[in-house]
């Protein structure tokens, strides 16, 4: 898992520098990929606080960088070694759980494909007025309804089957895991158009790049992450 994680995290830090950079890795969006994966490196070992210090001081210093130069959007480079960084070290820290890691990744990689499938299934369904027609044209309220529907049901069947999972208190987290995952959807969505692309690569065939499929799981896991590391359940 930690394998995995470290490639996705290298691919993904790699496809936002490439958006960042118009198409192009620049020697900020090098830095920016090597940051990325140092602090997934670190935070694969333990040292979650060395972990978050690289990506902050590297954030920084290109934040830095950019602006000195006056580069366009200086600020959305960064802002992705952050990002990416700690949803990375989320997952990481899920996944180092004892007791209940797998079964929590299994749980929000559930939550994210239901919430990506009934929002298709109910947008192209039933249509109706946009959710953000300048981020992504494509999204409608019904689409947001029927991803946390289909969140919501999804969440509450996989907690009826595991002991010490209550299945109204994780359908209900479940409903709100949708918001976030579509926030992390529009969040990409917003800088493929900030730079004027469609997708975030061509790794894949037909389906863009890494990032534009795992958007939500990015969003979903750090949000997750944050809240058991904060409450300790």
């Amino acid at each position: 898992m930690e394998i995995f994680i470290l490639a996705a995290g290298a691919i993904v830090a790699w496809e936002w520098a490439r958006l960042c950079g118009g198409g192009e890795i620049t020697p900020h969006g090098w830095l920016a990929v090597g940051a990325v994966l140092c602090a997934l490196l670190a935070g694969a070992l333990g040292h979650y606080g060395v972990a978050m210090a690289i990506a902050g001081l590297a954030a920084l210093g290109l934040a830095g960088w950019l602006l000195f130069g006056g580069a366009p959007a200086a600020l959305w480079l960064p802002s992705g070694v952050v990002y990416l960084a700690a949803a990375g070290l989320g997952l990481l820290f899920l996944r180092d759980r004892p007791d209940d890691g797998w079964r929590i990744i299994f749980w929000l990689l559930a939550v994210v494909w239901a919430t990506d499938t009934g929002g298709y299934v109910a947008g192209r369904t039933l249509g109706g007025p946009k959710l953000a027609p300048t981020v992504s044209p494509n999204k409608t309220w019904s689409g947001l309804a029927g991803a946390m529907l289909a969140a919501g049901v999804v969440g509450a069947v996989i907690a009826s089957f595991w002991p010490g999972w209550n299945a109204l208190t994780i359908g209900l987290a479940s409903l709100g895991l949708a918001l976030v995952g579509q926030a992390g959807d529009l969040f990409e969505s917003r800088l493929k158009r900030r730079f004027g692309a469609k997708d975030s690569s061509h790794l894949i065939p037909g389906h863009g790049g890494l990032l534009d499929r795992v958007d939500g799981v990015l969003s979903v896991g750090l949000v997750v992450s944050l809240v058991i590391w904060w409450t300790g359940r």
